[in-house]
């Protein structure tokens, strides 16, 4: 992987591509002419979607496909209106699908260009800081089922990503905070002086509304999670790629279990919390150590006091996170902190310790 001041190059096994960070004038670097070219958005950020096609130029046909905004649309019958969509204007296999937006318009468009006729390119031009630090960079795709989050989904990375940071600027404050859980995690788990930045940066009170610091975090997230995706990018070579699972078993479950009215970044934050007093629990990690995180998560608007998880239980979260695809044979598998920067997994986790860090943090 190389790194130059305004683009990460991913070098993988089978092919490569560029994560840019100078907004949309580099899609200039890769010609349309000729391409039929669909636009996924969503009904919040469909608002950008003139300032992508007008990038386009010489291309055969756009269009601009809107669906609602929200986590309950990421389901199998969203994408395959996608595709449905795709068919009506007459995209072939050398099409190719943007995807304009955050989380959701990525994983769904992702999953739709990776089953459209046997799987086409797409682009990834995201729109929140959680998308811009984790989600529209490796390849993973999905949709949700009732039971749970991403229980459908394959590998199929795109063939560019163009970070405009410019586009934070209308992010609301709860969803940019929501965004620094996936910053956080990496801090965690890779790379203590990360951490150590984030915690003497964040000391000011307006550091999340600094378009400087925004851009360092970004920058420095996605060399760290473009690292770890170049070194295991189908999530098989042991404790790799898993480790970037910090919080999430913990934190879907509670997604699902509110009915998405906590945001995904809310939910790694508190399930970040959860596995940081596991990992205590077990003496894997420092009650110290544990604390720093969460002062942390608290100074970016994430600790237990920002968001409402009084709905939730401690046996409804052990049973929804049984049904978590990164579970083996029955068996929980969990990531946790063994140090600042430094992480490892927990594997056939009794549940009664489980239980125990649970209650510990909902009451």
């Amino acid at each position: 992987m190389n790194v130059d001041e305004d683009m990460i190059w991913m070098r993988l096994e089978r092919r490569s591509y560029p994560i840019y960070f100078g907004g949309l004038r580099p899609i200039c670097n890769h010609p349309v002419d000729g391409r039929t070219i669909l636009v996924v958005a969503d009904s919040e950020t469909a608002q950008y979607s003139d300032r992508v096609t007008a990038e386009l130029a010489g291309a055969k046909a756009v269009s601009t496909w809107v669906f609602p905004a929200g986590e309950v649309s990421k389901t199998l019958a969203t994408a395959v209106e996608i595709c449905q969509a795709a068919l009506r204007l007459g995209c072939g296999r050398d099409a190719l699908f943007i995807a304009l937006g955050g989380g959701v318009t990525g994983d769904l468009t992702g999953f739709a260009a990776s089953i459209y006729m046997r799987g086409i390119e797409f682009w990834q031009i995201p729109t929140s800081l959680l998308a811009m630090v984790d989600s529209s960079i490796g390849g993973k795709t999905g949709v949700d089922l009732p039971n749970g989050k991403n229980l459908l989904g394959t590998f199929h990375q795109p063939a560019a990503v163009f970070i405009e940071t410019d586009f934070l600027r209308t992010l609301p404050a709860e969803h940019l905070a929501a965004g620094m859980a996936e910053v956080v995690k990496y801090g965690v788990t890779l790379d203590r002086a990360f951490f150590m930045y984030l915690e003497r940066e964040l000391e000011l009170p307006a550091a999340l509304e600094d378009q400087d610091f925004l851009r360092s975090v970004i920058r420095g997230s996605c060399y760290l999670k473009a690292n770890i995706v170049r070194r295991d990018e189908y999530e098989t070579r042991g404790a790799v790629r898993e480790l970037l699972n910090f919080g999430h078993t913990f934190g879907h479950a509670a997604e699902v279990l509110s009915d998405y009215r906590l945001l995904h970044g809310q939910a790694v934050a508190w399930g970040m919390t959860v596995a940081g007093r596991l990992a205590v629990r077990f003496g894997r990690w420092s009650k110290a150590d544990a604390a720093r995180l969460e002062a942390l998560l608290a100074k970016c608007r994430l600790g237990r006091e920002h968001y409402d998880c009084s709905g939730l239980s401690a046996e409804a979260v052990l049973a929804a996170m049984r049904l978590d695809k990164k579970n083996r044979d029955g068996r929980l598998r969990l990531v946790l902190p063994t140090g600042i920067g430094r992480a490892s997994i927990a594997k056939n986790v009794a549940a009664d310790d489980v239980l125990a860090a649970l209650r510990e943090v909902l009451q």
